[in-house]
């Protein structure tokens, strides 16, 4: 017989079962697909060795009006600038004072020491600097007390303790100094607590329900993260639920935490924030009423400031600064630039802001009602076009919202850990036409998937790929993207006595083909096909593989069944090579599947296609 063209549509489908899925793709892990054809994705590479502090949730890259290139990363614990293969910690001061610290406690032979400073409102994790200690406590020196430390324990509102840098000889007090404070931390993952302690310190009244999930029996505790966006040359970070403050670049890092600065007259406690296109005004979502009163957040309420004035909040006549309040849903969920207008997504619903100029400023429209985003940045737009994910499908706005056919549906949102949707997050990797959600699992408190729409080519494929932010290419040559690794303690850019594991590394992506120098694994595997109609078994006597750009060895996988629920034969794996022209088998099945591989350094390929020399083999199975 003639060879037979071993013929597997594009893209994955989990929908069906594996027969079900006949003819199509079924399973893949860092495999993406272009012109209808599966091939490894590229590699990355860290940016530099160095390691920053907490689980990136927020990435801005951007060029100075000196044509030099920043990027501004967001973690639970602190926020970095990176420029020239240099970082610096620029994370906001939210208290500090002179000899504000009134006393030190130590035991004998323990480095812990028992800070006082009267309200000073620190958390767990949060961090302090120390400086102008007065001198020596419990044998603890003067130097060995001051720098920068992270909290250990907050036992009440006017003592914290610290790890100190030796260990005490006796039990002694005495000693004062000043203490500078960083905004307060928040937590890498997202937990769901239940009865007694559920919930920070504070959040309700002693004694009573809390309000939350479940009935008022449970509270979710969200992770920290950030909303990054430019202003000019400079850039406005607004932390989740929190203040609004400006990095200016002018001194450049050298100048670290002194160039970030609370934004005047802003509000204090709001959920995200842009700046909107042309007309450059500055946008909180789900914020004040009252500005400055942060007991009066409203979580569906808007509020922007005067044109060009990111200091300018309470409306007059001669500003252009206002407020809207939104009614479809429960809360803001977040907002993008696209085709002259800003998108905003509550929960449950999408409606449009558009710059209208005087009285009003900005006309609001609903455009789409169930079509609600899942989480604060799982949503993009891509040459005019938003994509985003909702709570149970994928959608799109290329001028009316519409649902996305899937083919990986129930696979994503039935492996879905909801207490960590909010982590969830969209990029684009628009070299490859891609858009992707990074995704934690059901299993899994930090993100461990991916799902990827190909929408060049109307295509779904999944993978393995932790990433916790992404910046596509623009700025940078490739695009930049944050792997959270939560038991890390390598040494971060700056000293930091008592710091708890959990780093982030920022990679440059489509770098090679290798995962940061070591091996990537790679591997798509099709459903059954029908061997001739399937009607009887045939014997496969050769196979003719076809890959191209191949480097190093793909290895090639053969399953068969004889009937749909059967249990597979593996044939194989055979190892293919540049210099493999044909592989001689001796197969037997009615139904067949293909599974390509590869897990060495610098392997590389592109599937082509597969022949079959088949043959009759009787029409009796067993």
């Amino acid at each position: 017989m003639p060879l037979t063209k071993l013929q597997i549509a594009p893209g994955i489908d989990k929908q069906n079962t594996e027969y079900g899925a006949e003819g199509r793709w079924v399973d893949c892990d860092n495999v993406r697909f272009r012109y209808g054809l599966p091939e490894k994705i590229g590699g990355w590479e860290k940016v530099t060795s160095d390691a920053l502090v907490g689980a990136t949730r927020a990435i801005l890259t951007y060029s100075g009006l000196d044509g030099v290139k920043y990027a501004i990363y967001g973690t639970n614990k602190k926020l970095y600038a990176y420029s020239e293969n240099n970082y610096a910690d620029i994370t906001p001061i939210r208290a500090t004072g002179t000899g504000n610290i009134t006393q030190f406690a130590t035991t004998n032979g323990s480095t812990t020491v028992t800070v006082t400073d009267s309200s000073h409102g620190a958390l767990i994790g949060d961090f302090v600097t120390i400086a102008s200690v007065s001198g020596a406590v419990g044998g603890i020196s003067a130097a060995n007390l001051e720098g920068e430390f992270e909290i250990l324990t907050v036992p009440d509102a006017n003592t914290f303790t610290i790890e100190a840098k030796a260990a005490a000889s006796s039990d002694a007090t005495g000693a004062t100094a000043n203490g500078t404070y960083q905004i307060n931390t928040g937590s890498a993952v997202s937990l769901f607590g239940y009865g007694w302690g559920a919930g920070t310190w504070g959040a309700s009244t002693w004694n009573s329900t809390r309000s939350g999930l479940t009935g008022g029996q449970g509270v979710l505790l969200e992770s920290s993260k950030w909303a990054l966006d430019n202003w000019g040359e400079d850039a406005l970070a607004l932390q989740f639920n929190g203040g609004l403050f400006y990095w200016d670049t002018s001194s450049g890092l050298s100048s670290n935490r002194a160039a970030v600065t609370n934004v005047s007259n802003a509000p204090t406690k709001t959920r995200f924030m842009l700046v909107s296109g042309d007309d450059r005004h500055v946008i909180c979502f789900g914020t004040e009423t009252t500005i400055g009163t942060s007991s009066t957040q409203d979580n569906m309420f808007i509020r922007w400031s005067g044109q060009e004035a990111e200091n300018v909040w309470t409306p007059t006549a001669t500003n252009t600064a206002g407020s809207k309040r939104l009614v479809d849903g429960n809360f803001i969920q977040t907002a993008v630039r696209s085709r002259g207008a800003v998108l905003i997504w509550t929960d449950t619903a999408l409606y449009q802001m558009q710059f209208i100029g005087p009285p009003f400023t900005f006309g609001f429209n609903q455009l789409g009602s169930a079509c609600g985003c899942i989480g604060l940045h799982a949503a993009v737009d891509v040459g005019g076009i938003s994509f985003w994910m909702g709570t149970d499908s994928f959608f799109l706005f290329d001028g009316a919202v519409q649902k996305i056919p899937c083919t990986v549906q129930d696979y994503v949102f039935d492996d879905l850990n909801q207490n960590a949707k909010q982590d969830i997050f969209c990029a684009a990797n628009t070299d490859y036409n891609e858009v992707m959600w990074f995704y934690p699992s059901l299993n899994s408190t930090q993100i461990d998937r991916v799902v990827v729409f190909n929408y060049a080519e109307n295509l779904w494929y999944v993978g393995t790929l932790a990433r916790s932010s992404w910046a596509d290419r623009g700025t940078y040559d490739n695009p930049y993207a944050a792997e959270f690794e939560a038991s890390d303690t390598t040494a971060t850019i700056s000293t930091i006595t008592g710091l708890k594991a959990g780093r982030t590394f920022i990679y440059a992506h489509e770098v090679g083909s290798n995962d940061d120098g070591a091996a990537m694994s790679a591997h798509i595997e099709s459903g059954d096909v029908d061997i001739a109609d399937g009607d009887q078994f045939m014997s496969i006597g050769r196979i003719i593989p076809d890959f191209k750009g191949q480097s190093g060895t793909v290895d090639l996988t053969i399953k068969t069944r004889p009937y749909p629920t059967e249990t597979q034969t593996t044939h194989g794996s055979f190892n293919i090579t540049t210099s493999t022209t044909k592989k001689d088998t001796r197969i037997r099945g009615r139904q067949v599947a293909v599974r390509v591989a590869s897990d060495a350094v610098d392997d590389n390929w592109r599937y082509g296609t597969l022949r079959l020399d088949i043959k009759p083999d009787g029409m009796r199975g067993k």
